[in-house]
């Protein structure tokens, strides 16, 4: 039994604590009491059907599991509390818990998404520090290095932070290094070694020196770099002459260096400091070579596969090696395996090892027919080199690699750990009862399901492993149903049944105890179904920032500040308990019935215009923002509104203005529904292209020269057509068409992008042609919500000019916010568009997840048979010169020129509640990603507050709502602020000032800003509260200014009411 002090302890423990050393230790107090919880917790939660009583419990076994390192108890723990507490999001403790623990499995895409729910909704929890931390070293893992960079500058900035400030600072550096981006790494690597001793640890100094030092030697830009780096290098080893990474990285100096025997010396050292390094030996057997050595360099070329069979340079040095001494076909094994450990890693394949690969597939085949062997080899085959003793020391270490214990104790990692390093395989028990080997216990089972979740992230050991399991555990299942019946013949007379001690009961029990709903949860329910039944989007709730938290929209500003005060100040109101926090934002399933087949390529919709009454007509306005037509054509609109479309032709706009800016993106040319990766040899959902600048007259000069080359390509191509009809009819066969010579060639080509028009003094005669569209196509228009959003936004709010060639790529995405876009092409090339509902975008961002892609910053091209076997519908159509294609809000689409062509385009912000509620929903999600959102949806609302005349009741709901919450946070911090004392200084907003975003997480910032100066500069830097205060708790340092006066805040509230429709003319 637990004494009252006991039980008060332990309700203050959590998973805050995780990590804390004092825990660890076998005779700790916290932990032997950690253990008696547990024990009394088990009990409560096997006796109680109270279901607060069980959810609580719950929650804190897998907080007590988890400290005591017991993961796959807390996961169970944690997994029946998420079922049972449908409510579990509002819980900052448990989401910080889980995430540990589904980081410590590796299931890598699950931690994210509970990381970030946590950001999301309290995004000053204490422990905020750790969490960007670890999501750095996902994202780090998972190659998605801007994102990884962003949450490590986040952590950096959280001054809470317990994670040594050396080791993330050299985390960003490292990033830069990975990036290329080598003067950046440089300044990184040097401040970490310029920090003060006290807070610089060996290790991770050590490994600063090391990573400077190779850059000096590799980055031919920096002067002295041979003698730098190997002083680097020394000083390195110095400090931790342990480090077998070091000691690797000096023979590849002195090997590049020429020094062949310091080499040897460096490299001896990397395996006799460090377990199982297959680059060293790679780098070995290299030398070896470079010394005509083959029989050596064969010797270590294996010892490193033999380490790691992924290795993709030592399968293609070992290649290389076999054919310089004649033998193709073992080097022909050797570079298939190179090409598919590169497949398997990066995802695309190496163009020299094909070719390669071709030539000695020819090679050998000649041989075989002419009936050729090879009886004189230099070396033993593949397969005999592969059973060839090793060197005694390699063995004890490759064993020892192999058999080395995944310790159950995990702190956060350090400098030398990875988060890949937990992404552990179970090890096969030796010397166990081989009548039980088809079993599996919990923590394989666990294991299994872990590695499958992360099937795309895992190694080809890893693969090997889950397929291990995967049989074992069919050959368990088997054996169950075998001796089923027999267990049943002997457990019929038994009524009863036992459990072992501190065993949890199975879910369904659990649910079964927790049917009884008090008065809160009916509440809560009614509160929640309100925001669906609000929401103009179907089957999805309200975005949180449009729920309504409780307080009547008539309420008067003054009055509504007094209730949030009552709610804020007694937690016990059930009133507020969406005041401060919403369900997080997510990705819509799939809609339900799936469409059948034969409906995934809908027709597009067409509309064909012959005069200019149908192009200003209202119907034509209905038809495109209907929420029922994604994407809308519209042919002759041109013609009907008599637009001059040739102030926008090549020619002119480089007689106009030739030196204008243009983003160039290098890509390579393919038919339109495929994506090829760089070799052409795998359909891929990477979009791969490269940036770069240009300007307008240099671009259209390149996009004649294009032209002109394929008018000659093509007088070329007649002519040997017509040769290659005759030696059709001469041979009776057509190699052209020949599969054996047949080759995929990948031209490179440059799409001229994000061309700027918004200059009125430079494109006033485009400008003023646009004017003849009808209103719903204006750039500027009343009826247009970006009209009224206070800035420019480029792209949305202006002008976009694209240059285009055949091949030019427009990746998947969706426009900023979901706002509608149009698209004129101004010819005369045609263009290939696909589309998709905006229904569907959640199930594409979960293919572009499972293709290793972000789907918000990514550049991707989806494989439609991926799409069709979702059941996503695609609209597939052509744009002509003139069409203009109109998408409704939210719409994914991807597009790619056919022909020479340009193309103009902008955002159009319907005033509806539908595109409110659109825009606001992926401003939400945006914030729960940590993407930045372009539009500042809070300030748009104020101004539409203030200069829209609103006469649609859900539209006015739903703005009065984002007017009420943006007002309350705005008096809640300034309350805060004056209990603390710290005096707002007033700033005002002048009438162009854009919107502030925070310096660190680019959240929008309203009203309140936190400004503080760079060190010696005089520019400034605004935050948001939340990280402002992470900086400094006591806000030191910063300045608060205010944009608004609360009073002029409650009088736009006041005054912002629904308007009447104006009668219509009889």
């Amino acid at each position: 039994m637990l004494s009252d002090a006991e039980l008060a302890e332990l309700e203050k423990v959590s998973s805050l604590l995780f990590g804390d050393g004092d825990i660890k230790k076998e005779d700790s107090r916290l932990r032997q009491l950690l253990e008696k919880g547990i024990a009394h917790l088990t009990k409560i939660a096997t006796d109680t059907t109270d279901k607060q009583v069980l959810t609580d419990a719950l929650c804190k076994l897998g907080h007590y599991q988890l400290l005591l390192c017991d993961y796959h108890k807390a996961l169970s723990a944690y997994t029946r509390y998420s079922v049972l507490d449908p409510y579990n999001w509002k819980n900052s403790e448990f989401l910080y818990g889980i995430g540990i623990l589904h980081y410590h499995f590796a299931s890598f895409s699950v931690a994210i998404k509970y990381f970030q729910q946590l950001l999301y909704n309290d995004a000053n929890f204490i422990k905020a520090g750790e969490v960007h931390y670890r999501l750095g070293l996902i994202f780090k893992v998972m190659q998605n290095h801007e994102s990884a960079l962003k949450h490590f500058k986040l952590a950096l900035s959280d001054k809470r932070n317990s994670v040594s400030r050396c080791e993330m600072k050299f985390h960003v550096g490292h990033l830069y290094e990975m990036q290329s981006k080598f003067s950046e790494a440089k300044l990184e690597y040097e401040s970490v070694l310029e920090m003060p001793a006290n807070q610089l640890m060996k290790s991770v100094q050590a490994n600063a020196l090391r990573q400077l030092g190779w850059i000096y030697h590799t980055c031919e830009s920096l002067s002295q770099g041979s003698q730098k780096a190997l002083d680097l290098l020394q000083r390195s080893i110095e400090i931790d002459p342990n480090n077998g990474q070091t000691w690797y990285l000096l023979g590849r100096y002195h090997s590049n260096m020429g020094k062949v025997h310091d080499a040897f010396v460096s490299y001896r050292q990397s395996i006799d400091k460090s377990e199982a390094n297959a680059d060293t030996w790679c780098s070995i057997g290299v030398l070896y070579q470079e010394q005509n050595q083959p029989m050596d360099a064969l010797q270590a070329y294996i010892c490193a596969v033999q380490l790691d069979r992924s290795h993709q340079a030592a399968w293609r040095d070992l290649a290389i090696l076999y054919e310089a001494c004649q033998q193709p076909k073992d080097a022909l094994v050797c570079y298939v395996n190179a090409q598919k450990c590169k497949q398997e890693k990066q995802g695309d394949q190496d163009a020299e090892v094909n070719e390669r690969i071709k030539a000695l597939e020819q090679l050998v085949r000649a041989i075989e027919m002419n009936g050729q062997h090879n009886h004189g080899k230099i070396l033993p085959s593949i397969e005999e080199a592969w059973t060839l003793p090793i060197p005694a020391e390699l063995s004890q270490r490759q064993s020892a690699f192999k058999c080395a214990p995944n310790s159950d104790a995990e702190s956060l990692p350090g400098l030398e750990s990875n988060a890949s390093q937990h992404l552990h395989s179970p090890k096969k028990a030796e010397g166990g009862d081989s009548s039980q080997s088809w079993h599996l216990n919990n923590q394989q089972l666990q294991v299994m399901h872990n590695l499958q979740l992360n099937k795309s992230l895992l190694m080809p050991q890893q693969m090997m492993e889950l397929e291990r399991l995967e049989h074992t555990y069919t050959l368990m299942m088997e054996h169950q149903k075998k001796s089923q019946a027999k267990d049943q013949a002997a457990n019929a007379n038994s009524s009863g049944r036992t459990e072992s001690k501190g065993t949890l009961p199975p879910i369904s029990e659990l649910q079964m105890k927790a049917t009884c709903e008090t008065e809160d949860d009916t509440k809560i329910k009614e509160i929640e179904q309100q925001w669906f039944t609000d929401s103009e989007i179907p089957n999805r709730p309200l975005p949180p920032l449009l729920c309504n938290c409780g307080v009547p929209e008539t309420m008067a500003a003054r009055d509504v500040i007094t209730t949030c005060r009552k709610y804020y100040s007694q937690p016990d109101l059930s009133s507020r308990l969406y005041l401060e926090k919403c369900p997080p934002p997510k990705r819509p399933p799939a809609p339900s019935p799936p469409l059948p087949k034969d409906q995934l390529n809908p027709p597009t919709p067409t509309i064909y215009l012959d005069n200019k009454r149908d192009a200003m007509s209202k119907a034509l306005a209905n038809f495109c923002s209907h929420p029922s037509n994604p994407v809308t054509v519209i042919r002759g609109l041109s013609a009907a509104l008599k637009l001059d479309l040739g102030l926008f032709s090549t020619k002119t706009l480089a007689e106009c203005n030739g030196d204008c800016q243009v983003e160039v993106r290098t890509q390579f040319r393919q038919t339109a529904d495929e994506n090829w990766d760089v070799t052409a040899q795998k359909r891929v959902w990477k979009c791969e292209s490269s940036r770069s600048f240009t300007t307008i007259e240099k671009y259209a000069e390149y996009q004649a020269a294009t032209f002109q080359d394929a008018l000659r390509q093509e007088g070329k191509k007649h002519h040997l057509s017509a040769a290659a009809e005759a030696s059709r009819d001469a041979i009776g066969h057509d190699k052209s068409t020949d599969p054996r010579v047949t080759k995929k060639k990948c031209e490179v080509i440059k799409f001229g992008t994000n061309i700027d028009l918004s200059s009125e003094k430079k494109w006033k005669d485009q400008l003023l042609e646009l004017s003849k569209l009808p209103w719903l196509f204006r750039l500027v228009s009343a009826g247009n919500m970006l009209s009224h959003v206070g800035q420019t936004i480029l792209g949305m709010n202006t002008i976009q000019l694209y240059m285009k060639v055949p091949g030019s790529r427009t990746p998947g995405h969706q426009e900023n916010n979901n706002f509608c876009a149009l698209n004129i092409n101004i010819g005369p090339g045609d263009c290939e568009w696909f589309a998709t509902p905006e229904e569907y975008w959640g199930v594409i961002a979960d293919l572009c997840e499972k293709n290793n892609l972000d789907y918000l910053s990514g550049s991707w091209w989806p494989i439609l048979e991926d799409l069709y076997h979702e059941n996503i519908p695609v609209y597939r159509f052509v744009q002509k010169p003139g069409d203009l294609v109109w998408l409704n809000a939210g719409t994914v689409h991807w597009v790619q020129a056919t022909g020479w062509c340009n193309n103009i385009a902008w955002n159009v912000g319907l005033i509806s509640a539908y595109q409110y509620q659109m825009a606001v929903e992926r401003y939400e999600f945006n914030k729960l990603t940590q993407y930045k959102s372009i539009v500042p949806l809070i300030q748009l609302t104020w101004y539409l507050a203030q200069h829209v005349r609103i006469t649609d009741l859900k539209l006015f709901k739903l703005v009065k709502t984002c007017m009420m919450r943006t007002l309350w946070s705005s008096q809640k911090t300034l309350d805060s602020l004056k209990a603390s004392d710290i005096q707002v200084v007033w700033h005002g907003k002048s009438e162009n000032e854009p919107a502030h975003y925070c310096e660190h997480c680019e959240v929008e910032v309203f009203n309140l800003l936190f400004v503080r100066q760079v060190q010696g500069s005089n520019s400034h830097l605004v935050f948001c509260e939340d990280c402002a205060r992470k900086e400094s708790n006591n806000l030191s340092g910063f300045v608060v200014l205010s944009q608004y006066q609360m009073d002029e805040l409650m009088r736009i509230y006041d005054d912002f009411t629904i308007a009447q429709k104006k009668a219509k003319r009889s």
